[in-house]
């Protein structure tokens, strides 16, 4: 126990920040890192960053994973097991057999400090804590998921970091036209005479229920041509916030009714289907679901977003 704490307390010292030809400053939304160019071992401490570093090529640099989605059956030897590797958004990517370093609330500084990461990158919010802690093992960058461009301001600093701007410009614009291209067919097909508006809604197991105002998956619908089908309030950490029964039975028959539930033991989709409010919303309800240990935004995201968004509007409009 003394090691580690010796470890820690060495790794923990202030850095040295000054740029120099081989490194460069990144203004970031938790205060400014001065980074090592083309970082060879990065610690991500979610799925969110996980998907920037495969938006540009990058995931076998990727040696420890942050994650709220997985249990201790899918770690052995405090690694991800093979097979997890190979499940839903993991797979998007080449992953060399990261290391679990706990989640984005409780991280192992033990963990990441053994790994000697070169970069830390992560989602943060208001009240995120471990950010001292972690810049001073590695320079780490933190992103505001509530935040104006938030995904697309990480791709680009990345990008920057990495010498891989085209293309990172390249599959923003791929994702845009996507969702462009997808409007198009809702115009054609007449969606929007039947659905004008949408609402994404989270139900939780428990029976709380969020709607979304910003990043989760709300914003590819407005790209699609939807207009707002709620007015939420006062937003927690600027994703959403929850919303009353009262509130979810006044939405119109003209309102698009998009179940998101989140993942894992907190799905209550099924559960809301069955309360009065879930019946009563039903026949203009779509239920969408994400991959396995999917982050909420992101390019690749988005892309699939889109498309399994649209498939799936035009099925409920048929």
């Amino acid at each position: 126990m003394n090691r580690v704490v010796l470890l820690l307390t060495l790794a923990l010292l202030p850095a040295a920040s000054a740029q120099t030809p081989n490194t460069l400053t990144l203004k970031h939304d938790e205060g400014t890192a001065t980074v090592k160019k083309n970082p060879q071992r990065v610690v991500v401490m979610d799925e969110e960053a996980l998907g920037w570093m495969f938006a540009l090529g990058l995931g076998e640099r990727v040696v420890g994973l942050g994650s709220s989605y997985l249990s201790p059956t899918d770690i052995s030897g405090g690694k991800l097991k093979t097979s997890v590797l190979k499940e839903g958004f993991y797979a998007r990517g080449k992953l060399n057999n990261p290391s679990f370093v706990g989640s984005w609330t409780a991280p192992s500084l033990e963990t990441i400090l053994a790994l000697k990461p070169d970069l830390i990158v992560r989602l943060t919010w208001d009240g995120n804590q471990n950010y001292d802690r972690l810049s001073k093992i590695a320079p780490t960058v933190g992103y505001e998921e509530g935040g104006q461009g938030f995904w697309q301001k990480g791709l680009r600093d990345l990008a920057r970091v990495f010498g891989k701007q085209v293309q990172a410009e390249q599959i923003i614009k791929q994702a845009a036209d996507v969702n462009r291209g997808n409007a198009r067919k809702l115009q054609a097909a007449g969606v929007f005479r039947k659905y004008d508006k949408v609402v994404v809604l989270a139900p939780f197991s428990g029976g709380n229920t969020w709607a979304y105002s910003s990043v989760r998956l709300i914003d590819d619908l407005r790209s699609l041509g939807f207009r707002d089908g709620l007015k939420v309030g006062s937003a927690t950490l600027g994703i959403g916030a929850q919303v009353s029964d009262e509130a979810l039975l006044g939405i119109n028959k003209k309102t698009l009714v998009v179940l998101f539930p989140p993942g894992g033991q907190f799905n209550g989709a099924d559960a809301f289907l069955k309360t009065p409010v879930g019946q009563r919303l039903q026949a203009q309800s779509v239920l969408y679901v994400p991959e396995a240990f999917s982050p909420y935004s992101g390019p690749l995201v988005s892309i699939r977003n889109s498309n399994e968004m649209t498939r799936l509007i035009l099925d409920k409009v048929k």
